[in-house]
């Protein structure tokens, strides 16, 4: 699916300082012809309204049934929302590029995919930490967690995942726009990533590489630690409890969370890993950004969808009147 690098004008900033391409070119998955891009791109739209309508109907229903404005469920729609967004940013531009083959995407376009992308993920990791948090305080202090997370509480806690996300992102297309792009013009995902894009410049990224591994430590790094941390006090109080029962009953609350952790991190940890290592792009890295990217949307609300007996109810309540 690539096209000649050669092809790709080039816009000269003023004093000949900094040369950035006028776009650039995506690609699929490497060793994958057209023919299978194009069939690709069906099972993707399937996968872009599978997570738009499921949490699209996550967000409606915690909206409208008051009796879920709990913290829990708060942030499930954080939750929700933000992989709304997330893959309406990329998706559609994904299953266009399968379909007709266009590669290019405008060089201030691409940014603005890279900050979107980078953001609405440090924002998904804010929330999910949010979760944790909540879980903790209801297992280990159940009678103080609706003192503890009021309404007020989880609104700022919401502004400052979201104000977090912004600030520590926002410099990234800056940092990129002074670099020079003198070389091939070929991001080697379906995506704009700060890392592809860093590797596409002729000038000196040690700015990029230095802040880049700032922001990925001191955010996502951070934010699985805390996690990993509520766990393991969630499990010393699940333990300490004398029923078997009740203990099977507290951590049953906090699988739907598990799930949401392990899908996201764990892709996220191994393409820093892989992308760290340095390297050509192979295919393991474009298949650890796919599932990084596209998988968190779509299994999030049907996992919360299963375990979450209100939501669960309020589903079959809305099919069963659409049938009558």
């Amino acid at each position: 699916m690539q096209k000649p690098q050669l092809l790709i004008p080039l816009a000269v900033i003023p004093n000949a300082t900094l040369i950035h391409p006028d776009y650039f070119l995506l690609v699929g998955i490497p060793g994958l012809g057209p023919n299978v891009h194009f069939w690709l791109a069906f099972p993707l739209c399937f996968m872009y309204a599978l997570a738009t309508l499921g949490n699209l109907a996550i967000v409606l229903i915690i909206r409208v049934e008051r009796r879920l404005h709990e913290p829990m469920y708060l942030f499930l729609a954080m939750l929700s929302s933000i992989d709304l967004v997330l893959s309406s940013v990329t998706m559609p531009k994904m299953a266009s590029l399968f379909l007709t083959g266009l590669q290019e995407i405008e060089f201030n376009i691409c940014l603005v995919q890279m900050f979107l992308i980078h953001a609405l993920s440090a924002m998904e990791s804010a929330v999910l930490l949010a979760m944790a948090f909540d879980r903790f305080v209801a297992i280990c202090y159940p009678l103080r967690h609706a003192s503890v997370l009021t309404g007020p509480t989880v609104a700022k806690i919401g502004l400052a995942a979201l104000t977090r996300g912004f600030v520590f992102f926002f410099p990234l297309p800056f940092i990129l726009k002074r670099l020079s792009y003198c070389r091939k013009h070929t991001v080697t995902h379906s995506f704009c990533l700060h890392q592809d894009i860093m590797k596409l410049s002729c000038t000196d990224t040690t700015v990029n590489v230095v802040y880049g591994l700032f922001i990925i430590l001191s955010v996502m790094g951070v934010d699985s630690l805390l996690i990993g941390f509520s766990y393991i006090l969630i499990l010393r109080a699940v333990l300490a409890l004398s029923s078997r029962g009740a203990a099977l009953k507290a951590f049953n609350t906090c699988i739907s969370h598990l799930c949401a952790v392990l899908v996201f991190y764990v892709p996220l940890i191994g393409l820093s890993v892989v992308h760290r290592l340095g390297g050509p792009t192979s295919l393991l890295h474009v298949v650890m950004a796919n599932v990084y990217l596209l998988l968190p949307p779509v299994v999030n609300p049907i996992v919360y969808g299963a375990k979450t007996k209100e939501i669960r109810s309020r589903v079959f309540h809305m099919f069963s009147k659409d049938g009558r």
